[in-house]
């Protein structure tokens, strides 16, 4: 069993090996637009990802639509059949700010944007059980399940880092606040509310660990310096109760003074973090993201100083922070009550301000003899070159202790396929050393559960969420995936979900799918 799992392995090596000798290594970040391993894109020759393509007109999954196989692009052209391809490979992504955001524009009964559904942010909005590693690292695991739709199954990638330590013993923790006090913070919800979380969060923070404070509105200022908690919290919590909205929102002035704040008060031995506060609406000076953290690459490269992005408000500039957060080395969360701020600050936040993984990066290897055709839900941004895996001068994703990661894809198995399905390989640096490091996980076509309603919790919660968010992305009450419920049978999956889980997190979900369908009645 094992020599045919190399030999599987080897073939997949030699795939990739002959997709990418054709091709200069891009070089290309995750964040930076990148493949990650579709075939090629025809006349440019540029390659490039896919989130799962709606069908044409009138197909429906599962129809023969004389595509090529191997990934399939999701620009919706049928025109020109791709090569094949069986590798897929993205940068690891926490995000759960789409998800946030969604909910909350469903409960004013306003319907989400569909350019602001990532459907990995709605799946890992979601506590998955997966087996913890011993140490720093990551575990993997791979399971699927096969859906209504003949021959279609959908397959999870889970990938776990070690248990949250005793806060004692994690690093001390160097962190810059940059808060948006312009005129659209005034309204409830959202300068109030980040005022009460970090006097919330001072709290509880350590004695040795620091704080800095950078406003901006039209202009920014640094109105605290790096500061140890121990014994001058007071200072903090009246830089905290000063905060008053002003004026327009200078986004690009703000992240760079919070960075020049976040070097002058670096602390070595500590995670030194920028922890960007707004509803990311600039108006005024640098609204482009790529611009705003060009100016700042040399504090991120040289001193490993990654932005966390929290967004508030009910109107939320999501794509900017998005793209900040991306490009900053960091991922982004959004909160739009007392309560999740609270919890947050004075609960994730100090929890999780060490780094288990930089870079880190996933590729999934499907067996060419048993896969006919798979596609990767989401993800869109988070792309990478197959032949950049290895390339640790390429960006991945970092991700902290306690974390989970899940990848969906859409699988279509060869009639009777058995045998080898696919091999999950993650990849990371040491956040000290840089040392690479990687594990991996394979599935056989056997260990595909017969049906999906009937396959363990966290697999069924994944592929709600993911349902969820590409009706959502599509605009009606169905989607495209294969095995796709409508909304209601949705709310309903996820009630039942939450009811033998006691999970309030799922009662969210199913009253967030309840409100869609709403929206988009069945």
């Amino acid at each position: 069993m094992l020599e045919r799992h190399r030999v599987r392995r080897l073939r997949a090596g030699l795939l990739a090996l002959t997709a990418a000798g054709g091709l200069l290594l891009t070089g290309c970040s995750a964040g930076d637009g990148g493949g990650h391993g579709s075939a090629s894109d025809g006349a440019n020759g540029k390659r490039g990802g896919a989130y799962a393509p709606a069908p044409a007109p009138g197909e429906q999954w599962g129809e023969d639509t004389g595509e090529q196989e191997g990934e399939q692009r999701g620009d919706g052209s049928r025109e020109i059949a791709p090569s094949p391809d069986y590798l897929s490979t993205f940068a690891l992504d926490v995000d759960t700010a789409s998800y946030g955001y969604a909910r909350r524009t469903l409960a004013e009964g306003r319907t989400p944007d569909p350019s602001t559904i990532r459907p990995e942010e709605f799946v890992n909005s979601f506590r998955q059980d997966y087996r913890r590693p011993d140490g720093d690292g990551f575990s993997v695991t791979v399971d699927g399940a096969r859906t209504d739709t003949e021959d279609w199954s959908l397959v999870r990638v889970g990938l776990a880092t070690r248990p949250q330590e005793d806060e004692s013993e994690r690093p001390p923790a160097a962190l810059t606040f940059v808060i948006d006090i312009s005129g659209s913070m005034g309204e409830p919800g959202r300068l109030d509310l980040v005022r009460d979380a970090l006097d919330v969060m001072t709290e509880r923070l350590r004695d040795d660990d620091s704080v800095a404070i950078v406003t901006f509105s039209d202009e920014a200022e640094t109105v605290l310096p790096m500061t140890r908690l121990g014994g001058h919290r007071d200072r903090v919590h009246d830089a905290v109760d000063e905060l008053e909205p002003t004026d327009s929102t200078n986004l690009g002035a703000g992240v760079e003074t919070g960075y020049a704040t976040a070097v002058e008060g670096l602390r070595e031995g500590a995670t030194n973090r920028v922890v960007l506060l707004s509803d990311a609406l600039a108006n005024t000076g640098d609204t482009d993201p790529d611009t705003i953290l060009e100016r700042i690459a040399d504090a991120r490269r040289e001193h490993g100083i990654t932005l966390f992005g929290v967004g508030v408000g009910s109107d939320y500039g999501d794509a900017l922070m998005e793209r900040l957060a991306d490009k900053g080395d960091g991922h982004t969360t959004y909160v739009s009550t007392e309560a999740q701020a609270r919890t947050l600050f004075s609960e994730q936040l100090p929890r999780t301000v060490d780094l288990t993984a930089r870079d880190a990066k996933a590729q999934v290897a499907f067996d060419p003899e048993t896969v006919a055709e798979f596609r990767l839900i989401g993800y869109d941004n988070r792309q990478v070159a197959d032949e950049d895996f290895r390339d640790d001068r390429v960006d991945g994703g970092e991700v902290g202790p306690g974390h989970t990661v899940t990848a969906l894809y859409a699988v279509r198995t060869r009639p009777g396929a058995s045998g080898h399905l696919a091999t999950a390989t993650v990849r990371w640096l040491d956040p000290d050393t840089r040392t690479p490091h990687e594990e991996s996980g394979d599935l056989e076509a056997r260990s595909l559960h017969d049906g999906l309603w009937t396959s363990p919790e966290g697999l069924r919660v994944a592929a709600v969420a993911a349902y969820f968010a590409d009706a959502l992305r599509q605009g009606h009450s169905r989607g495209t995936l294969p095995g796709q419920p409508s909304l209601r049978q949705l709310a309903a999956r996820a009630k039942e979900l939450a009811r033998d889980r006691e999970d309030k997190d799922l009662h969210g979900l199913a009253e967030a799918i309840r409100a869609a369908n709403q929206r988009y009645p069945d």
